[in-house]
């Protein structure tokens, strides 16, 4: 699907830590582009924090699911204290990943944002929406599954959205995988090495 970008120079592939990295640096290798990692951390509801109320990406782009923190009641203070740890973690995963080195410049590449998988799309469209603001040329996201509703919202922010699998019934990423471990900062530091 993304051979049509392969031997650029003007392409770099971003994964989405932590999942997504072990994704891109299989686009990456196969296109021979450039790879780095993107920050982006979901910010999960009080007391469920596997429900996604929104998402915060690197250089403070946050994205929320109005309706999730509405419907919730979820007050001003409780979403500034999971925003707040979130950006700590972003703050120490971009420390542990690149160390002092700096993130790869996106100014008029075509860069190509991909993850393990695209459930809710919160993620995935504030690392979109922060991409955007070092002015790249084109904006790709690239994932091997995702649902066709996902599909449609990233496709109203991104310049191109290729999806491998689009399950009719699709409910969460780890379905569509047989081994769905939860990927450490090891192997994230050793596929950006790679």
């Amino acid at each position: 699907m993304l051979v049509g970008y392969a031997n650029r120079s003007d392409v770099v592939v971003l994964g989405l830590a932590r999942g997504g990295v072990p994704v891109a640096a299989e686009i990456a290798a196969a296109l021979n582009a450039p790879l780095d990692v993107f920050l982006v951390r979901k910010l999960g509801v009080p007391r469920w924090p596997e429900l996604a109320m929104g998402a915060i990406a690197c250089g403070g782009c946050v994205v929320m699911n109005e309706d999730v923190v509405r419907n919730l009641g979820i007050t001003d203070a409780q979403l500034q204290a999971v925003v707040d740890a979130e950006t700590d973690e972003l703050a120490r995963r971009e420390s542990a990943y690149r160390g002092s080195a700096a993130p790869v410049d996106l100014t008029g590449k075509t860069v190509i944002l991909s993850d393990d998988g695209i459930a809710t799309g919160a993620s995935m469209l504030a690392a979109v929406r922060a991409v955007r603001q070092a002015r790249p040329a084109r904006v790709v996201v690239a994932a091997p599954v995702g649902s066709p509703s996902v599909r449609n919202l990233l496709a109203r922010e991104a310049d191109e959205v290729m999806l491998a699998v689009t399950p009719p019934r699709f409910e969460a990423v780890g379905q569509v995988y047989a081994d769905f471990h939860q990927i450490s900062d090891d192997e994230v530091r050793a596929a950006l090495r790679n």
